[in-house]
């Protein structure tokens, strides 16, 4: 992929140096063509000038004078004749080359000058500057002056050599930026696709059903390089097995509580048929043995409820299942106060209904907002202590439904109320009882609904847990 991106990046340097240097190159040789044409163009015209007088007056020794002096000074040809073609006036021109009998014999019929070539370096060596003798009505002569284009092309060849020295300079240049470039944005990626590789061939190879159900890959949809290719192959085939080794993680989860659940059930039928047989000297070891199996049930049907709501596919069931159902938060909160009310008085505490909307429509059924209201609800009368009271709100805003359970209690640390919804945390001041997975299934419940669940502390004690789930019409 280096070797492509330099090339494609030496191309566009060249084709931009090369769109720099022709039309500066063109610009200097049309310049340096145009002060030669000036300079000479003058020069015939004083020629052209001094010929007139001549005729006028006869005497043409000072117009020769003139057209040697001028040839030995800048060792260009002068040619000056008469109205009949007769020479006046000779500076080492040759008359018989055809090159200037064409310019004499156009510059006497006052014809106009076709433009002169642009020169270059390895251009003609003379150049004709033709003029007539007289006005434009009556032409009595012609003066040619053939100039020589060495100095000028020279001049153009050195300026060309500066030129073709500065592209060479830019080209090296743009080549170590497109070496140093390259090398900055590649390395990473080579750096990536090594590290997906190594990691790749650690994995185990996923299951058939699972490579089957595999979407078509990236590079498949997309193409690109074959190094970008090599990349998104080695990273769908990490991201197969990452995903395999996740579901069979949870499988593995949810087939130990199904097969732990059966024993537990058995051990709890030969405990309560012992318990008439059990004396009483053993009955508080009893009834703690009996507890811890309720306990470790407990535990089982919430690891069992969280593989199944942390699983992918549950979360497109969700989707599917619940697409079209939706409830109103307010009404669902009226009814877990009217469910909760009697566990709060027997704990001691209250539970309130804070002033809410008349309606909030949210994209979730009444049974699964209810049983992810439960939750905190349960761990507050749980733990928030004698004298606490638990407020229960709904709060709308643009596409969004919040559900809100704020109590006053005991609380947490403040270092663990983020830890509060990782799976088997309790706080470190709860009181014994329950396994921890609570709040994270209900933070999985709402995930898998589109929403977030979080729990924030409350000034100057307490919790606030917060459900935040789509409203009604919202895409999730």
């Amino acid at each position: 992929m280096r070797r492509r991106l330099l090339i494609a990046l030496t191309v566009f340097a060249a084709i931009a140096v090369f769109a720099f240097a022709v039309p500066l190159s063109l610009t200097v040789a049309t310049s340096r063509t145009q002060q030669l044409v000036l300079a000479r163009s003058g020069d015939a015209d004083r020629f052209a000038n001094l010929a007139s007088a001549a005729s006028s007056t006869g005497d043409t020794r000072a117009l020769a004078d003139e057209v040697l002096r001028y040839h030995e000074l800048f060792g260009d040809n002068v040619l000056v004749v008469d109205a009949k073609g007769a020479t006046t006036a000779n500076g080492g021109a040759t008359i018989a080359d055809p090159g200037i009998g064409a310019a004499v014999a156009a510059a006497r019929r006052n014809q106009r000058p076709h433009a002169e070539n642009q020169l270059t370096p390895w251009g003609a060596p003379t150049m004709l500057i033709a003029r007539p003798v007289g006005t434009g009505i009556q032409v009595n002569g012609a003066v040619v002056i053939q100039a020589s284009t060495a100095r000028a092309r020279a001049d153009i060849a050195r300026t060309w050599a500066l030129i073709v020295l500065g592209c060479v300079i830019a080209m090296a240049l743009f080549t170590l930026l497109a070496l140093t470039l390259s090398r900055w944005v590649l390395r990473p990626l080579a750096a990536l696709s090594h590290a997906v590789a190594d990691l790749t061939a650690t994995l185990p190879a996923p299951r058939a059903e699972t490579v089957q159900a595999r979407p078509p890959s990236i590079a498949r949809r997309h193409g690109g390089p074959p190094e970008m290719r090599a990349v998104a192959e080695s990273f769908d085939a990490m991201a197969l097995a990452v995903a395999d080794s996740v579901d069979a993680q949870r499988q593995l989860v949810a087939d130990t509580a199904h097969a732990m659940r059966n024993p537990l059930a058995a051990l709890t039928i030969r405990l309560d048929s012992l318990e008439p047989a059990i004396p009483d000297v053993a009955a508080n070891t009893f009834r703690g043995a009996s507890a811890e199996v309720e306990r470790l049930t407990a535990l089982l049907d919430g690891l069992l409820s969280l593989a199944v709501a942390e699983t992918p596919a549950a979360f497109d069931a969700v989707r599917t299942a619940e697409s079209d159902q939706h409830c109103d938060a307010v009404q669902v909160v009226a009814d877990r106060f009217d469910a909760w009310c009697s566990a709060y008085a027997s704990a001691g505490q209250e539970l309130l209904v804070a002033p809410s909307p008349v309606h909030a429509d949210v994209a979730v059924s009444a049974d699964a907002l209810a049983q992810i209201l439960d939750v905190p609800l349960s761990n507050s009368s749980r733990y928030a202590g004698v004298g606490a009271k638990t407020v229960v709100g709904v709060e709308t805003a643009p596409g969004w439904v919040t559900v809100a359970i704020n109590d006053n209690g005991a609380g947490v640390r403040p270092e663990e109320v983020d830890r509060l919804i990782t799976r088997f945390y309790r706080g470190s001041d709860a009181a014994s009882g329950g396994s921890g997975l609570g709040l994270p299934i209900a933070a999985a419940l709402a995930q898998a609904r589109g929403g977030t669940l979080t729990v924030e502390p409350v000034q100057p004690q307490g919790l606030a847990v917060r459900i935040r789930l789509p409203a009604w019409g919202e895409q999730w």
